[in-house]
């Protein structure tokens, strides 16, 4: 099955772009997914395919037009009805790799790229719009943002990565940052290769690459760490009530 990406944009033209290339461009040629950028300009109401307008209650800067939006999403459900809506936002929840293997897992996506001030609000009420942000920071628009976010998808697709095994020992995969790796040559400016890697133990590398990955994410992101620790704790506790009710 293809994957579908629609991408509603004002700026069609940014589409694929780095998705056209390497392993994701592969897969497109291949028809592993698709692209369709769709010009959100062309579903203007009025002849001056007007999209935007002034904030209500005043401000700075323009809203895209609910009346607009509303038309483009209808277009893009009516070609994938089984794709999920999802709008880049610094408002939206921050995006994450369970989402993204959700999303991979599924007939495709539709992602509607914001510009100016963003979305009229009533769009994510009147047409069911997940609202998603990858990370705390402002861009121009959410082009970049959905690149990153296909690219995220695409990645997952069967048969785009070289070993299926390879998206399993990734960060966030297990709730923790992935441990580091090295390659040659053993010695560069002094630094060495640690000695456990050479060491051909299987087990001892698996025990090493485990105690880097929790030392990382423990000092680097604070934040996964105590989630990871808090799920750990629950899944023991519910096993042991398991064996219990046993």
């Amino acid at each position: 099955m293809t994957f579908a990406a629609t991408v509603l944009t004002l700026y069609p033209e940014m589409f694929p772009g780095p998705l056209g290339v390497s392993l994701a461009g592969r897969a497109l040629r291949e028809g592993t997914w698709a692209m369709d950028a769709v010009q959100i300009r062309d579903f203007a109401i009025d002849r001056h395919k007007t999209v935007d307008d002034t904030p209500a209650g005043g401000g700075a800067g323009m809203v895209l037009r609910v009346d607009v939006l509303s038309k483009a999403i209808d277009h893009a459900r009516e070609a994938h009805p089984g794709c999920p809506v999802i709008a880049m936002t610094p408002r939206g929840k921050p995006l994450t790799q369970e989402r993204v293997r959700e999303l991979a897992e599924g007939p495709g996506v539709i992602v509607m790229c914001g510009r100016f001030e963003g979305f009229d609000e009533r769009i994510f009420a009147g047409r069911e719009v997940e609202e998603v942000s990858v990370g705390d920071i402002v861009l121009s628009g959410g082009e970049c943002a959905a690149l990153m976010l296909l690219d995220a998808c695409i990645r997952l697709l069967p048969g785009v990565m070289g070993a299926a095994s390879s998206g399993h020992e990734e960060s966030f995969e297990n709730g923790l940052l992935e441990y580091p790796h090295y390659t040659r040559p053993a010695e560069w400016e002094g630094r060495t290769i640690p000695e456990v890697l050479r060491s051909g133990d299987h087990a001892k590398i698996a025990a090493w690459r485990k105690s880097q990955s929790e030392i990382d994410t423990r000092l680097r992101r604070p934040d996964l760490w105590e989630r990871h620790i808090g799920v750990r704790v629950q899944s023991a506790s519910g096993a042991q009530r398991e064996v219990q009710d046993d």
